[in-house]
């Protein structure tokens, strides 16, 4: 907020966009400058899910086994993420328009955009609580837009779509949200499920980790998932490429046949779309931006795979080894299409002009006024 004070003191603008995720600023804007907000929302700093698993003492990777076995804990925690999200709607009802990122980001943010508080309400009918109620007042926007981002695959597109190796390719950051150790799980269900596909036979397939490390946390978790891979036996098909250059990644994208994501809630999902552009076929979480806006039908016909379960995940990865040449073909050249398409620079501009017009804040020619 104090970053916005600064900004705002220097420079009013005619138009204050947020695409960082910072939306109590929009406090300080309001107060400073009499002048349209919006924001492209890419991820809810906090949504009614977090919420839920805190309430219901869930495991997840934003909720620990240090809060979950602990009432106090819990309850603390609690108690600040309903103050955060009751703050955040808000701050994010504050906007003239709101932009997103995909089908799942929409329904978190018009989930936060209804959300209510009923203690928390009554708290603002006492002195001095009373003057933050009147500085932002509880109305506004209702719903957000989807405008899917920007994906430049013109890189990818230029890879051949024949003569793929019998890889299965993930390029995802070493994070604990991707699920690495799902798709290590998923792997050795092929393996055991169909032996033909290990090493010294003619069908070998091979399961290659391209992803960053980006500190010292990150690093031990590869190490953790090596360990893994090797309890797995599977040590000796898996391969991982950690902070691997652009034109590394590009050679990998050119030659895999499979891009694997299991991520859970994947907001969007860019590296799906560059695994299509770049004529892989996509096997990916059924969830999230990838389930409802990516790996979608194109023309009426499949352009990729969903699954939950490593077992799941391990017949879908089956059923793409197992396709005729024409079939397989066809789903690559289906699957670049739609994402060279859909997620392109020009149609991403597009509506954001859109919007940001339908709201009042740009002329018809697409002038700031």
């Amino acid at each position: 907020m104090y970053l916005a004070w600064e900004a705002m003191v220097a420079l009013i603008p005619d138009l204050y966009i947020d695409t960082m995720g910072y939306a109590f600023t929009f406090h300080v804007v309001s107060l400073l400058g009499s002048i349209p907000i919006g924001a492209y929302v890419h991820y809810p700093t906090i949504s009614t899910d977090m919420l839920a698993r805190v309430r219901s003492r869930r495991r997840w990777h934003t909720n620990t086994d240090a809060i979950t076995s602990s009432t106090v804990l819990s309850q603390a925690k609690l108690i600040y993420y309903r103050i955060f999200m009751y703050y955040y709607a808000r701050s994010l009802r504050m906007a003239n328009f709101l932009m997103v990122n995909s089908s799942w980001t929409k329904n978190h943010i018009d989930s936060i955009l209804q959300h209510s508080d009923f203690l928390l309400e009554l708290v603002h009918f006492i002195p001095p609580f009373v003057l933050l109620a009147l500085l932002a007042p509880n109305s506004g926007t209702k719903s957000a837009r989807i405008v899917y981002p920007p994906c430049d695959t013109r890189e990818m597109a230029k890879s051949s779509l024949d003569g793929r190796e019998r890889v299965i390719l993930s390029v995802a950051q070493f994070r604990p949200e991707k699920d690495h150790a799902a798709q290590l799980h998923s792997f050795q269900k092929l393996l055991e499920a169909h032996p033909e596909y290990r090493n010294q036979t003619e069908s070998q397939v091979q399961l290659v980790l391209v992803g960053g490390s980006r500190n010292a946390e990150d690093a031990a978790r590869v190490e953790g998932l090596k360990n893994l891979s090797r309890e797995l036996g599977i040590q000796d098909q898996v391969v991982f490429v950690v902070n691997a250059s652009y034109p590394t990644v590009l050679s990998w994208l050119s030659r895999a046949s499979i891009g694997l994501s299991t991520m859970v809630d994947e907001h969007f999902g860019i590296n799906v779309v560059e695994f299509m552009a770049a004529g892989v076929i996509p096997v990916t979480h059924a969830s999230g931006g990838p389930l409802k806006d990516i790996v979608v039908p194109f023309n009426g016909q499949y352009t990729g795979y969903h699954a939950k379960t490593p077992e799941e995940f391990a017949d879908a990865l089956h059923t793409v080894l197992t396709l005729s040449k024409e079939d397989e073909l066809a789903l690559r050249q289906r699957a670049r299409t739609w994402a060279v398409q859909r997620f392109s620079e020009e149609e991403f501009e597009r509506p954001g002009m859109r919007v940001a017009g339908d709201r009042g804040c740009l002329s018809i020619t697409g002038n700031l006024r």
